[in-house]
């Protein structure tokens, strides 16, 4: 028998377990339950079981909190690890991808990217003003986009620039990292793209950008 095929045995066999366990149980609490005198039924109905709920609701969003304080440690590791990486990372190419892996990492949030922010947004920057030609025009547009959780207002002109860009993709990113930024200045040129561009996408990025903006 190979190792998964016993692993599967295995685990087989621990669930049936506890199904009979659970199925034990439930019998063991019928069974106890009719023995007990209707007065102390009453007391557990009506005192026991919502002492029961709340406690179980406690330890429910205890758990639920725990979960969360978890997820988050493992996600800043993995943030700082892959920092660490693009820090030690000569390869511009390599950069831009890791760069692009940490906003990710850090589901699109600005916190605790403040130390290497600066460097990202140059190298969004220059990814965007150099990265031409039909082949590369969805790295310009993930640039476009992150550019709008780690830029500042110098990176305005730019995604404005990239709303004129060939390819729809470019300008929808544009559109959706100028609503990141929240970028007033944005405001009139966006309106004109929300009902002007010929592709639906780029309309629809430019409505929600306008929305967050306002």
């Amino acid at each position: 028998m190979s190792p998964a095929m016993a692993r599967h045995t295995q685990s087989g066999q621990a669930n049936l377990t506890a199904i009979f366990l659970l199925l034990g149980l439930v019998v063991s609490g019928v069974w106890v339950w009719k023995r007990l005198s209707p007065d102390t039924q009453d007391l557990i109905i009506d005192q026991a079981i919502p002492v029961a709920a709340a406690v179980l609701a406690v330890i429910a969003v205890v758990w639920l909190l725990a979960g969360k304080i978890r997820k988050r440690r493992q996600r800043n590791r993995e943030r700082d690890r892959l920092i660490t990486l693009f820090e030690s990372q000569p390869a511009a190419d390599k950069q831009l991808q890791l760069a692009f892996a940490v906003i990710e990492v850090n589901e699109y949030r600005r916190a605790g990217l403040e130390a290497i922010a600066p460097r990202f947004q140059e190298l969004f920057l220059t990814t965007l003003k150099r990265a031409l030609g039909d082949k590369q025009h969805q790295v310009r547009g993930m640039a476009a986009s992150h550019l709008g959780v780690i830029g500042d207002d110098r990176v305005v002109p730019h995604l404005l620039a990239a709303l004129e860009d060939d390819h729809a993709y470019v300008r929808s990113s544009a559109a959706l990292g100028l609503g990141r930024l929240r970028a007033t200045s944005a405001k009139d040129k966006l309106a004109v793209v929300s009902q002007e561009d010929w592709d639906q996408t780029v309309r629809s990025r430019a409505r929600e950008a306008l929305e967050r903006i306002r």
